[in-house]
């Protein structure tokens, strides 16, 4: 996929009251210009990606694949508050020449959604066919159904919910914990504070992400005498010194933060009211291990969108059973993109 950026030399409000006086936007598209009539297929990454779509997700996106990068139109945009080019903490604040770091304001689902709003009207694109995200990227899949209802034709929800569950929000919660307990944190000197807090937030998201079953295929000792378990500590900080490699810890503060925010149903009559409004023909995608998500939450719904069909797919990997399954996801997708 290509990379781009749209700068705007204009103050974004964002929902929560804060305000930057510019926004940069960073999105990724397939090769080569949009031109009217193409299939568009819109993605919207989850909380740790990127805008590269084909990067992170390779067995759906890219030549060939369910989202053909050169049948298709395919656009993802770096959701605002993320290291990697859109604004956010990591991002130079034009009147200071400094990183914003805890200076950035507060950011929503919904400022998410906002942003890639001007990236749609800025590529000229009228109508989105097939409108795609996971977790956080399902979080704004929602928003966007209800925001623009004439542009969505078809939606892929996977892995996500509504509003968001006491459960999720004591891991992120956990995961704050974390970084405020690094007193480089609060020092906020520079891009390298809170690296420590940012480790040991990591480790704590990534139990929720994989499952019992999950770890317990992969992680357990080989050795049959073995005194300490030592296997699944040293990958759990493995996965802790991985991300903070290449992830700042004020922009994960940000990006967390922001989903608690999730409440489709905030200003529109609660969240049955909401869901009832959307017009898209959805597809509801629940993964079978998946305890952030699980099936008993997202029967209901996809009950409640008017055009929907649920959809379970098996997998032993938990939540990020939407990066791994791959196959059982590209069969829905193409189904979806027929109906």
């Amino acid at each position: 996929m290509q990379r781009h950026s749209l700068i705007l030399d204009q103050p974004f409000t964002f929902e929560a009251g804060g305000q930057i006086p510019r926004l940069e936007l960073v999105y990724h598209t397939s090769p080569r210009a949009y031109r009217p009539g193409d299939r568009v297929i819109w993605i919207c990454h989850a909380l740790t990606a990127s805008s590269d779509a084909e990067d992170w997700w390779p067995g759906i996106v890219g030549p060939g694949k369910v989202f053909d990068t050169e049948r298709d139109f395919v656009v993802c945009v770096n959701i605002l508050g993320s290291p990697y080019g859109s604004s956010g903490p990591a991002a130079i604040d034009p009147v200071t020449g400094q990183p914003w770091l805890l200076r950035f304001p507060e950011v929503t689902i919904r400022d998410f959604v906002q942003a890639s709003i001007l990236v749609r009207k800025h590529l000229g694109i009228g109508q989105i066919d097939l409108l795609a995200g996971a977790s956080t990227g399902g979080f704004q899949v929602l928003e966007w159904c209800v925001m623009e209802p004439d542009v969505i034709r078809r939606a892929a929800i996977i892995a996500t919910d509504a509003r968001v569950t006491p459960y999720l929000t004591a891991y992120d919660t956990a995961q704050r914990m974390a970084l405020e307990a690094d007193p480089s944190f609060f020092e906020a000197c520079s891009l390298d504070g809170g690296k420590d807090g940012l480790r040991c937030a990591r480790a704590i998201a990534m139990i929720s992400y994989r499952s019992y079953e999950g770890y317990n295929q992969t992680q357990y000792e080989t050795d049959t005498d073995t005194l300490f378990a030592d296997r699944c500590a040293s990958y759990q900080r493995h996965q802790g010194l991985k991300l903070a490699k290449r992830f700042d810890a004020y922009s994960y503060a940000c990006l967390v933060h922001a989903c608690e925010s999730n409440n489709l149903g905030r200003g529109r009559g609660g969240v049955e009211a909401a869901l009832a409004s959307i017009r898209a023909h959805c597809a509801v995608v629940c993964i079978s291990s998946d305890s952030l998500f699980p099936p008993q939450m997202m029967r209901p719904l996809a009950a409640a969108i008017p055009a929907a069909t649920y959809h379970e797919i098996s997998s032993a990997f938990g939540h990020d059973g939407f990066l791994l399954e791959n196959e059982q996801l590209s069969t829905i997708f193409t189904s979806l993109c027929k109906s």
